[in-house]
């Protein structure tokens, strides 16, 4: 193998990090709620539903719940692993009254062919890092034969022997502590901890700084809820805010006779090996009293120290391989619109109910990979999700703890709060009502836009409103393995959700989401509030701009088009609520097409700049942090770069944009 430039290590464990740092995601106040925290112990609830969202709630039960967890944790669920279970998944919506079946997508796909990770010390012991968990006698799944080993999808391959400096969480702010002490990183292997960044954007730091390639007082896992320290966390170093799906072809649909380009602009071109904590530990103890210590996150010292060494031999394996995405219809009375989701309505409809907008169950292959599966699959049916589709619903991780959050458009937040204070919180896992009082107590009411880290990030930034929903786990709940062989149906049935109950209250929550949205008479979207998101967003951006470098930006082009968003919004909502009330159809049907229509306003047909796979000029993923969201995002990379003159086009046509979902949702009173 040639030498390449470049590698980043990520470690697992020293410090705390989930899939999503909501504390950190949830500091915009986009939707303020008051309400009172009722106590158990204080007040009787009873909810008032009708009596489908009784049938609805009532349908889920958590020992059937527990036994599909069990199913499909127990074999291998790998993107392009394993099609029976796709296979199984269809048979089951089939089974419940769904028009249901398989389509097929070839993508682009990597996976180690070997993988070893060495350290040599300045006295030339060496250490061999385990890249595979331990096996543990409770975790049945720990010790199977056919176990995904610890690597970093879409890494390339390298093998070199280098000093390596520890650089922190791997930020641009990281790395400048270390340049000012001095210390040399280029030609040097990159250990990062996990946690604050995606780990793709930690790889492309590291590639930037061209180095090369490369709780407390509980007892660890399996006998208590603290990380235990083999685990290791795998997934994609992707380049996620530069571009979503296929990256040999981005922006097209995926086919078995697709043109192929290269991936270097979207890839790392190094290679990058996940560590456990464990193992992380042996190689900084080698690197004490060397180089610069005091990160914000651990007082680890960052090296270089003499002698001491890495070997890295990763060779990733690249090829075009098929993954399968479950998609079933429940088909509705109005063709032109179109809820996508993944759940279940089989009880409703063998009632005979029949929903008024047509929804789409899918389960998407390939998350982890680039958001294949569900890239490749909106890539090929744009032109009529354009048309018909208003609102995609994801759910990705359901429930790694009981913390309720969700972000998403603005115009759905209302609704969906709404629909939270409908469902009891499961007793024995905190001091609270509903699961609202949960969301609300842990976010204070503030709702984040969508950034492109799940299956939502197509539909989104191709002007379908869209949010994302699930439960997770916070600093004093059990650690949750998330991407390790950890990740277990005994993790879950032990410690996060032993008897399934927060499951049943999520799918509760969802249920109700999903039929309102696909059978009230008027879609059930706040247009005032998706207003006042617009206002919010426009004051954070404010904020960036008064610190930066082009303090004298002029936002009035901005502010004056969601002035005139605002006035619209008002409009149409007080036209829909009449005809609501006097059961107008016609004018429902009016309002509802453009309450649907009016998001594709947001999105710019060429892109942002230099990634266009994102179009939404109202939100986008940040440019360097991958797993947050950049309000305004065009504007804010331009400003952040420096860049004025950019920044002002951007703010043009971003009030063009604003204007035209505006001008969607005109109507005379």
């Amino acid at each position: 193998m040639p030498r390449m430039l470049s590698v980043a290590v990520l470690l697992g464990g020293l410090a705390y990090a989930c899939q999503k740092d909501w504390d950190a995601l949830a500091r915009r106040s986009h939707h303020q709620v008051h309400n009172r925290h009722a106590k158990r112990a204080e007040v009787m609830y009873s909810p008032s539903l009708s009596e489908i969202e009784s049938i609805l709630i009532n349908s889920f039960e958590n020992k059937s719940i527990s036994d599909w967890s069990y199913y499909y944790t127990h074999g291998d669920h790998l993107g392009s692993h394993n099609k029976s279970m796709a296979d199984r998944t269809v048979q089951k919506w089939k089974d419940t009254g769904l028009d249901a079946w398989i389509e097929e997508f070839p993508i682009w796909y990597t996976y180690p062919e070997h993988s070893s990770l060495t350290l040599i010390r300045p006295d030339n012991t060496t250490h061999e890092a385990n890249l595979v968990e331990d096996i543990l006698a409770e975790d049945d799944t720990s010790s199977y034969a056919n176990l995904i080993p610890a690597y970093h999808a879409m890494s390339a391959s390298g093998d070199v022997t280098a000093q390596y400096v520890y650089v922190g969480r791997g930020t641009r702010a990281d790395f400048q502590v270390l340049k000012d002490a001095g210390i040399e990183l280029k030609g040097k292997i990159a250990l990062a901890n996990y946690g604050g960044l995606y780990r793709g954007t930690k790889a492309k730091n590291v590639q930037d700084n061209e180095m090369i390639t490369e709780k407390n007082g509980y007892e660890a896992y399996p006998n208590g809820p603290a990380r235990n320290p083999s685990s290791i966390q795998r997934g994609s170093v992707r380049f996620s805010s530069l571009y979503s799906g296929d990256p040999t072809i981005v922006g097209y649909a995926s086919s078995n006779d697709s043109a192929r380009g290269d991936t270097k602009p979207y890839n790392p071109s190094i290679p990058s090996i996940p560590l456990s904590m464990k193992d992380a530990l042996l190689l900084l103890a080698a690197l004490e009293g060397n180089g610069q210590g005091g990160f914000s996150n651990a007082t680890y010292n960052s090296g270089p120290t003499p002698g001491a060494l890495i070997n890295i031999d990763h060779l990733m394996e690249q090829y075009i391989a098929p993954v399968w995405d479950v998609i079933g219809f429940i088909n509705g009375t109005s063709p032109d619109e179109v809820v996508v989701l993944a759940n279940a309505f089989g009880k409703l409809l063998a009632k005979g109910w029949k929903p008024r907008r047509t929804i789409i169950f899918s389960s998407w292959d390939a998350e982890e990979f680039s958001l294949q599966g569900s890239t490749e699959w909106v890539e090929t049916h744009l032109p009529w999700l354009q048309t018909t589709t208003v609102a995609y619903l994801n759910m990705d991780v359901g429930v790694s703890g009981p913390r309720t959050n969700f972000e998403g458009s603005g115009e759905i937040q209302t609704f969906v709060v709404q629909q939270m204070k409908k469902i009891l919180f499961p007793e024995g896992y905190g001091d609270f009502l509903t699961i609202y009082d949960m969301w609300y107590n842990t976010s204070k009411g503030s709702i984040s836009p969508l950034r492109s880290s799940s299956n939502y990030a197509s539909f989104y930034q191709n002007g379908i409103a869209a949010i994302d929903v699930g439960s997770s786990n916070g600093p004093s709940d059990p650690v949750y393995h998330y991407h390790s062989n950890y990740d277990s149906y005994h993790w879950m049935s032990t410690f996060a959700d032993p008897d399934f109950r927060l499951h049943t209250a999520m799918g509760q929550f969802f249920s109700l989401v999903v039929y309102h949205i696909a059978e009230d008479p008027l879609i059930p979207w706040d247009l005032p509030h998706a207003a006042r998101v617009l206002s919010d967003y426009l004051s954070e951006f404010n904020e960036i701009v008064s610190t930066s470098d082009t303090p004298d930006l002029d936002l009035t082009p901005l502010a004056d088009a969601i002035a005139e968003f605002t006035k619209q919004a008002e409009r149409i909502d007080k036209i829909g609520k009449q005809a609501l009330v006097f059961s107008d159809t016609n004018m429902l049907g009016v309002v509802n097409s453009k309450y649907r229509d009016f998001p594709r306003g947001y999105a710019s047909a060429g892109g942002l700049p230099r990634r266009e796979t994102f179009k939404n000029t109202i939100s986008a993923p940040g440019i360097d942090n991958g797993y947050g969201a950049d309000v305004f995002p065009a504007e804010t990379d331009n400003v952040n770069g420096g860049n004025q003159t950019a920044a002002e086009e951007w703010i043009g046509k971003t009030a063009k944009a604003v204007l035209r979902a505006a001008e969607i949702l005109q109507m005379e009173e």
